[in-house]
């Protein structure tokens, strides 16, 4: 054989190898690529957990005097529910339930019925319960995360 014809055919041989290393690369890349958007779509449709139901401290309704007003002495009804974070924030309210209604019973007596039925009223006194509440109850218990306070009566009289 002639040193053309031999070199010939190792460059053919070469041009060959390199476009089976191309492909099986490319192939590779492709086989990688399409396996990582699958596992996507599979994060994707993987159903999430429920989500927890909400946990609520009911206080017992209570009626506390209000200042006189034109209209003579007046009365406050109301029962209260709180919706809490978890379930060591629902122990600690029931736990120290006479200091919650004692902290309560606190903001009333100095509000007049003309405030708690005015517009914005009631919304004012909820953000006072709530800050009033947030506090902790004793140095050995953490504060309770109390989400939202909510009047399940209340009665102006």
């Amino acid at each position: 054989m002639s040193a053309t014809k031999l070199g010939s055919s190792k460059m053919l041989m070469l041009v060959l190898v390199l476009a089976t290393l191309a492909l099986a690369s490319a192939g590779m890349a492709l086989y990688v690529l399409m396996g990582a958007r699958s596992s996507e779509a599979a994060v994707v449709t993987t159903p999430e957990a429920p989500p927890l139901p909400p946990i609520f401290v009911r206080i017992e309704p209570f009626t506390v005097n209000l200042p006189e007003d034109n209209y003579g002495p007046r009365l406050l009804y109301t029962g209260l529910s709180l919706k809490v974070a978890d379930e060591r924030s629902r122990q600690t309210l029931v736990e120290h339930m006479p200091q919650v209604r004692s902290r309560l019973l606190m903001l009333f007596p100095g509000r007049k019925a003309a405030e708690l039925t005015a517009p914005g009223g009631k919304e004012s006194l909820l953000a006072e319960m709530h800050a009033v509440l947030q506090a902790p109850f004793s140095t050995s218990h953490a504060a309770p995360a109390i989400e939202d306070v909510l009047f399940t009566e209340f009665i102006v009289q």
